[in-house]
């Protein structure tokens, strides 16, 4: 009888101390477990609990600070003028005064084509001027010497008249003959071909010895104008309203960045808001204006611009990898005063660099966890391995 007893007390205890393992089971059934099982399950599970390691954490100080607002859209780098170099006149290419990739002026030669021809017309053109000129030298003599004779009776007057009217006929002539020299001596000059602007020379796509002519398809080459340079960026058409405003009151700078380089690689000023909205994308075209003196923006490169619209002075600010995010929004880990931690809602703001401005949630002084976050719960000890924390804590007497 005494052994069956001590057997199922045994199977009991066995039976007890699995339930008690399993906190699913141990919650059902523990008012049914006899009291000094329940305590002694408690006061292991105490004990366990209080041998957890502190969790090794970094910490930053949030601070207060100026943080701008800005702006963002991307586009593309356009050139203020791109020119099609085209001859004006048939002839053949001698000479090629420029090379590929050359930055010129404006006025600098750039091609010559053969002058002969032009010279030989201008002398012929000159020619033709001459006898005109003679010509109505004669017409206007004659004039004058029919008028004394018909002023004596011994010429009829409609010789006169006849020879006035040679004098008109002859005079247009003449003018024709002047206008032809003109133009003639046009096209000798148009035998060079000059940079109508500043700007950097493209590929040569007409070589010496080539005959060209007037409107051609192929152009000799194109220059296009890089200093300066445009950039035409879209905004969402919701800011319309505070560009304009922040235009008023001052300039407004924007910077660009580019793939090859992430950080900005010049600054220029906001001059241009278009008068329509793309429907498609619901985005304004902007642009804005780049001395480009280094040549860093290439016409039609992909950038990103950023509009510097304002600053705000006195924001809370937080390391940016200090903030977390979850399907309730924004958080962070905040260290209290006895190196526990707690999770805090957020409300973020405009960033600056590293750091992100914090709204509403934390307040200048606190402690944040910006590495470790993975290990942490609500109330945890935490351990923190900062070079500065633990030169603070030396420094307490």
């Amino acid at each position: 009888m005494a052994r069956r007893i001590i057997g199922s007390l045994t199977i009991l205890l066995i039976i007890a101390g699995i339930i008690l393992t399993n906190s699913a089971l141990k919650d059902r059934v523990t008012g049914w477990l006899p009291a000094f099982l329940v305590a002694e399950t408690a006061k292991s599970g105490d004990t366990e609990k209080s041998k957890l390691r502190p969790v090794p954490v970094r910490v930053a100080v949030a601070r207060t600070g100026p943080v701008a607002t800005y702006l963002e859209g991307v586009g593309t780098v356009k050139a203020r003028s791109t020119v099609a170099i085209k001859s004006r006149i048939e002839g053949q290419i001698t000479e090629a005064m420029v090379r590929e990739g050359q930055t010129v002026h404006k006025g600098d030669v750039l091609f010559r084509l053969d002058p002969r021809p032009l010279k030989a017309k201008v002398k012929e053109v000159q020619a033709i001027l001459a006898r005109s000129q003679a010509s109505h030298g004669k017409a206007v003599a004659d004039v004058k010497r029919l008028s004394n004779l018909s002023a004596k009776g011994y010429s009829p007057q409609t010789l006169v008249e006849e020879a006035k009217t040679q004098v008109d006929i002859l005079a247009a002539t003449v003018r024709a003959s002047a206008a032809e020299v003109e133009l003639a001596q046009l096209n000798l000059d148009y035998a060079t071909i000059a940079s109508p602007i500043d700007g950097r020379v493209g590929r040569i796509l007409i070589t010496p010895g080539n005959v060209v002519k007037p409107n051609d398809t192929q152009p000799l080459l194109i220059i296009t104008e890089t200093k300066p340079v445009y950039v035409s960026f879209g905004v969402p058409e919701q800011n319309i309203d505070i560009i304009r405003a922040r235009m008023a009151e001052a300039e407004l700078l924007v910077a660009v960045s580019t793939q090859a380089s992430p950080a900005p690689v010049a600054t220029g000023r906001l001059f241009f808001i278009n008068n329509q909205v793309d429907t498609t994308t619901g985005t304004i075209e902007l642009l804005a204006q780049f001395d480009n003196v280094d040549e860093r923006l290439i016409p039609g490169q992909f950038i990103r611009a950023r509009i510097h619209l304002s600053t705000v002075e006195n924001a809370v600010l937080s390391p940016r990898r200090a903030v977390q995010i979850n399907q309730n929004g924004h958080y962070l880990w905040v260290v209290l005063h006895n190196d526990t931690v707690e999770q805090r809602s957020i409300v973020t703001g405009p960033d600056s660099d590293d750091n992100i401005s914090i709204l509403k949630g934390l307040a200048p002084g606190e402690r944040v966890v910006t590495d470790g976050q993975l290990k942490l719960f609500l109330g945890a000890k935490v351990q923190i391995n900062d070079e500065t924390e633990s030169r603070k804590k030396q420094d307490k007497p």
